[in-house]
């Protein structure tokens, strides 16, 4: 129900039921909501009105429109908090088949950045690692892996389609210890827009991990680009 006497703005409070069916379940991924003219004369309010709150509901990534259709409900953002687990780890946590796409697998020799964050010299082999990471066959982050070559040795092709960690750990006798992550907003550039399936411009999250093993050595350099209207990260924090 709209209360005209509230002074919460008309629009939110639209906002606010749309948003409340979503997540009750009464309105589902991929159904389409109904139009601004039948929301605006059930609740005898300007069609201007329903329009800010459809907008803002588009915007917060909860409703999707489709040019000639109308406006549906978007598929809901993966949240992952932020810890030290591989993707395949975290897609099974949540019920969902990851798989990979490898588009890269080379060793190159390490330059600037890549060899002072992997703590060896410059012109040293690393192992350069590019793949899609996918949840039920839906293309989730474009992810590129660097790694120094005498730490995994005996890594292939067919080991990086899988759960990298997971041969790090278990076949190499490798212990994680610890990561750092640096998160910016960014836009997906045409190569990404291709693997993700989105459009050239869409917002995209970029993360930058820097993980350890427990003896201090630096095991990886992650760069990932995740689907901003697939992806959102929670990060728990502690005062003091």
């Amino acid at each position: 129900m709209i209360d005209k006497y509230s002074p919460l703005p008309i629009y939110y409070q639209i906002e606010e039921a749309i948003k409340g069916r979503i997540e009750k379940g009464e309105l589902q991924e991929g159904e389409m909501i109904p139009s601004e003219r039948e929301y605006a004369e059930t609740y005898g309010i300007s069609r201007m009105t329903v329009r800010q709150a459809i907008t803002n509901l588009v915007n917060d990534g909860y409703l999707t429109r489709r040019k000639g259709k109308g406006t549906f409900v978007a598929n809901q953002k993966i949240e992952q908090r932020l810890g030290l687990t591989s993707f395949t780890e975290d897609m099974k946590a949540r019920g969902l088949k990851p798989s990979t796409k490898l588009i890269d697998f080379q060793i190159s020799e390490a330059r600037g950045k890549i060899a002072a964050g992997l703590g060896i010299h410059p012109g040293d082999e690393i192992y350069e690692i590019q793949r899609v990471r996918l949840a039920d066959n839906i293309p989730m982050a474009l992810e590129t892996t660097y790694l120094a070559a005498d730490l995994v040795k005996g890594l292939n092709q067919r080991i990086v389609q899988g759960s990298l960690y997971q041969f790090v750990e278990e076949e190499l006798g490798l212990n994680i210890d610890y990561a750092t992550q640096e998160l910016e907003a960014s836009v997906a550039r045409e190569t990404e827009s291709e693997v993700l399936r989105i459009a050239k411009g869409t917002p995209v999250l970029l993360i930058r991990r820097y993980t350890y093993l427990k003896d201090g050595r630096p095991l990886e350099l992650v760069q990932s680009i995740y689907r901003g209207d697939r992806y959102k990260f929670i990060i728990d924090m502690q005062r003091g």
